[in-house]
């Protein structure tokens, strides 16, 4: 649950802003972070046994509810806070299991976050079990430009089966006949693109031990990709990692659909049990 002071509580203050619960943090392994404003340095608070917090203190008037819903509102400004918090997040990731929280996780101080986040250290446990030594890769499937265009220019091409067995030129039923087999021809073209789409999928969760479907973005990323028939996230031993680009090599072969590998990442996707 996200934390935020409230106008009139402590807004005259600090807060303590939270970025990640994470195991066996190394001492010194921050070092100097920015974190969201440089003025104090980003530091590990203990939550006992082997987790600790990263945590970093703020002005509490900079994330009151009005203030937090103004920069909502502000895109650039938004992008800046996001930004920061996921370089603290990504530079604690490289040096132990880590699990992100989201972002204004805020608590009033030091004795609050240690009681709210220590309240929830087995569930973080199993969420560092499940994430330590692991990445998440996320692999998107297009169907190629050429294979959606040939759905919709096909028109010509799919009323050809002669001239003597077509209707004359112009009539009614010539046209929809033309129609029919466009159609035909772009749902024959998409169910192929899903059938191959699906076959990626499995291909990569014999590599995973965690995946994620995730919605499908409906317009075309860009000219070059086409439209989009699978967007998955895949949670990945480090240890797998070349064996998971010699799958993504050998999928992209040539063909109707395209096969786009990105990460490795910070696993947000699969710690989504544990809140601050």
């Amino acid at each position: 649950m996200t934390r935020t002071p409230r106008s009139g509580s402590a807004s005259g203050g600090g807060a303590l802003y939270v970025f990640a619960v994470c195991r066996d943090l190394a001492p010194g392994a921050l070092g100097w972070l920015p974190g969201l404003t440089g003025e104090e340095p980003v530091r590990a608070l203990s939550l006992g046994s082997r987790l600790s917090a990263v945590v970093q203190t703020v002005r509490a008037k900079d994330f009151t509810d009005e203030v937090w819903q103004e920069r909502l509102a502000d895109q650039e400004e938004l992008e800046r806070y996001a930004r920061a918090h996921h370089g603290v997040v990504t530079a604690v990731a490289g040096g132990a299991p880590t699990v992100p929280l989201p972002m204004a996780t805020l608590y009033h101080g030091d004795g609050s976050a240690r009681a709210a986040l220590g309240s929830q250290a087995a569930r973080f446990d199993r969420a560092l079990d499940r994430v330590a030594h692991h990445a998440e890769w996320g692999v998107k499937v297009f169907l190629a430009p050429s294979a959606a265009q040939d759905t919709t220019s096909g028109e010509d091409s799919a009323a050809a089966p002669s001239d003597r067995a077509r209707p004359a030129a112009g009539s009614g039923l010539a046209y929809l006949n033309r129609r029919r087999n466009v159609q035909e021809s772009r749902q024959r073209r998409h169910v192929e693109a899903g059938l191959r789409a699906d076959a990626v999928d499995e291909a990569f969760r014999r590599v995973a031990a965690e995946a994620r479907r995730l919605r499908l973005h409906s317009a075309p990323s860009s000219e070059d990709q086409g439209v989009q028939v699978l967007n998955a996230t895949y949670l990945v031993a480090e240890a797998r990692s070349a064996e998971l680009h010699r799958l993504a090599k050998t999928l992209r072969e040539p063909g109707d659909v395209q096969v786009a590998l990105s990460g490795p990442w910070v696993p947000y996707s699969f710690v989504g049990e544990v809140e601050g």
